[in-house]
């Protein structure tokens, strides 16, 4: 991947479409697109994902406060730091496998095409290059860069994360008092979750639980470890596929007695009790996975 290509008005526009349709099936997923190398002119105190490391304070701060709006408590600081990190991560995640899954195309995102407003968490984005496969239509724009197979443009999609991911781990890193392997599986864990929340979204979950199995089997450095997926028997006879973090995102310690549906410390039962409660009630499925 090179760190110097510039951003193409056209590819822009090819990728603004995706994105619309990423929108609109991902209520969790909170983002606005901007054309240009500044963030939207709307007042906001935005940062830039290539400054976190100068503003990790700043945006700690807005999470702390979030949590203690939400949930009625005041968290630790490697807590709001873990909390912030997970949300960051999985939007981003999301943000590059989205129209990969979607269309077929890996854009390549930067630290430097992303902003967050602190006080809220959402995020901004520039839309730039794309890698995409021979026969897709847009293959010949300025800005598309295309790949032989499928294998490579999954190989593109877990590089891209990669290399986003990397600086942004080091941001937080002295905040996080987590040792970089441990981080590394929190990529993971958001990378295979944002495709597994699309796939539920858009009601083809065994589709979405397949594609992210290809996209992570294992032994795939830096994103150690697989999506590994299995499935559960649930009392109705159906069964609900599910999988186990590899990293902690720390959701527990602000909803003590309520981990998340992918915890290691939620029980097989616990997880066909919730995912049951969830599938009967009118509402979306959650993002926390």
């Amino acid at each position: 991947m090179s760190e110097t290509q510039p951003v193409r008005p056209r590819a822009v526009v090819v990728l603004g479409w995706t994105y619309r349709r990423l929108a609109s099936r991902s209520p969790s997923l909170r983002f606005e697109l901007t054309p240009s190398a500044q963030p939207p002119a709307d007042g906001r105190d935005w940062v830039s994902a290539a400054a976190f490391d100068r503003h990790q304070e700043q945006l700690i701060a807005g999470e702390s406060a979030r949590i203690q709006a939400g949930y009625d408590c005041v968290p630790r600081g490697h807590v709001a730091a873990a909390r912030l990190l997970h949300h960051y991560l999985w939007s981003v995640c999301l943000l590059v496998s989205g129209p990969w899954y979607l269309d077929r195309r890996v854009p390549r995102i930067r630290p430097e095409d992303v902003w967050m407003d602190p006080r809220t968490g959402d995020l901004a984005l520039r839309p730039g290059d794309f890698a995409c496969l021979p026969g897709d239509p847009a293959a010949r724009l300025p800005g598309a860069h295309v790949l032989a197979g499928e294998d490579e443009l999954r190989a593109e999609l877990r590089a891209v994360v990669a290399a986003h991911a990397a600086p942004v781990l080091a941001a937080f890193g002295s905040a996080l008092r987590r040792r970089p392997q441990a981080l590394w599986r929190m990529v993971t864990d958001e990378l295979a979750s944002g495709i597994w929340y699309l796939g539920r979204m858009l009601g083809e979950e065994e589709r979405a639980v397949r594609a992210a199995g290809r996209v992570l089997p294992g032994d795939t450095p830096p994103l150690p470890g697989a999506a590994a997926f299995r499935s559960l028997p649930g009392t109705d006879g159906r069964s609900h596929p599910t999988r186990t973090r590899l990293g902690c995102c720390l959701y527990y310690t602000v909803r003590p007695g309520n981990a998340c549906l992918t915890c290691p410390r939620t029980s097989d039962a616990e997880r066909v009790r919730r995912l049951e409660e969830e599938q009967q009630a009118p509402a979306a499925p959650s993002a926390a996975a």
